[in-house]
């Protein structure tokens, strides 16, 4: 029988305040990239090495693993970084290098690092899995696979005892929700041939995701595709049938997104934790599945779709340029104190107006993110129904904030 022990729940990390938001949404393990070393390195603010140590103190201090991204395609010049990236990560407590070259692979090894095989090695087949088995002992499987390919991957892993290096049975690891690219397991040219930066570098541009017409050239003749975007699939969604993806055999189940806001983070962490409990409770319901869905499609998406997982020969494309997101976040204030017996906010209004029944948003590297709704406003001790810039405010709220967090309205 499985238990919630025998799973993990992987966020997604890009910022102090995102790896606070995926600790509080309950996540088992996030991961994240260093320098410009990873697939993300053009398109988020990525940490610096410096940074390490307190982001594994952070995990530590919540029992939550770190897995250290390092899953461009390497060149000889980096290769001595590489390798003392990883040695600073092993004595720190990483746990994990996420990694889909051979030399990061073979390094990390050698110095006793646990190995997840990335996405980007497209492992599709049984044998091919078995190969990287001497070397990892978790492996995320192409984009591509079906849920009947997968099961019968774990079952062969049953039947064979396979394990990893560290002994234990060898895990499946799978993204259940984020972006998807049109690409074979994220492996793109377009932006290399186009611009010179490559995606297997973690410097994609996206070219992908714009608007394109298609003319024949001989008679001018504009093909008609519905005003999508057809090099830009929608967001993979898989809320509405994660007990299919457990009766498969995965176990790590990894959610997209260290490029996007911590509001993100906390919100499809907090989701796809619930999702997971309430199959094992036994209480994963419609209702539920439905409400899942409306949260998820608050914070930034281009649409969803289960991705190749159900059967799927084709994908779905965007119908925008951007995200389809139903909630958007409007700075207001920021945190001036907290009196922790009374659990009462103190802020500075900086921006706008905030009223009785908004829907609010704090955050702050430390903090994390807070979701509450506004049902009291003080201004200079006396109950109003609104308060606008300039003024200070006092709401209360159950965590602790502090005078770096930022408010922001959650408007619809």
């Amino acid at each position: 029988m499985i238990e919630r022990k025998d799973i993990n729940l992987t966020a997604p990390v890009g910022s102090f305040e995102s790896l606070r938001a995926a600790i509080r949404g309950g996540a088992d393990s996030i991961y994240f990239g260093v320098n410009k070393l990873n697939m993300r390195a053009r398109s988020t603010v990525n940490f610096d090495r410096d940074d390490l140590r307190k982001i594994v103190d952070i995990c530590n201090e919540n029992n939550v693993d770190a897995y250290l991204t390092l899953n461009i395609v390497f060149y000889d010049n980096e290769i001595s970084q590489m390798q003392e990236i990883i040695s600073i990560a092993r004595d720190y407590g990483v746990k994990a290098i996420i990694a889909s070259d051979q030399a990061v692979i073979n390094y990390a090894r050698s110095v006793d690092m646990e190995v997840h095989i990335s996405t980007q090695v497209n492992i599709s087949n049984y044998e091919s899995l078995k190969h990287y088995a001497h070397y990892a002992d978790a492996i995320v499987l192409a984009r591509e696979l079906n849920l009947d390919q997968v099961k019968e991957i774990y079952q062969r892993i049953i039947n064979d005892n396979l394990t990893g290096p560290s002994g234990d049975l060898l895990k499946l690891e799978m993204f259940v929700h984020g972006a998807l690219c049109m690409s074979i397991s994220g492996k793109c040219y377009l932006s290399l041939h186009e611009h010179n930066h490559s995606a297997n570098r973690g410097a994609c541009l996206q070219d992908c995701r714009r608007a394109y017409i298609v003319k024949e050239k001989e008679t001018d003749f504009e093909l008609e595709i519905d005003n999508e975007y057809i090099m830009s699939p929608k967001d993979l969604c898989t809320i509405h049938f994660m007990n299919k993806l457990l009766d498969a055999g995965v176990s790590i189940f990894k959610i997209e997104g260290r490029a996007r806001p911590p509001e993100y983070v906390y919100t499809v962490v907090s989701c796809y934790n619930e999702a997971i409990n309430a199959i094992l409770e036994g209480s994963y319901t419609r209702d539920k599945i439905a409400d899942w869905r409306e949260r998820l499609s608050s914070v930034f998406n281009r649409g969803f779709w289960d991705g190749y997982y159900l059967g799927q020969k084709l994908g779905e494309w965007s119908e925008v340029y951007g995200s389809k997101a139903k909630k958007r976040k409007i700075y207001i204030a920021k945190g001036m104190n907290y009196f922790s017996k009374l659990k009462v906010a103190e802020f500075l209004c900086e921006a706008g107006k905030l009223r009785i029944g908004d829907e609010i948003i704090i955050m702050g590297p430390t903090t994390g993110v807070i979701k509450s709704r506004i049902h009291e406003i003080r201004v200079n001790f006396e109950k109003v129904n609104e308060t606008i810039q300039g003024e200070r405010f006092s709401i209360p709220i159950e965590q602790i904030i502090r005078r770096s967090d930022k408010l922001y309205k959650w408007a619809d």
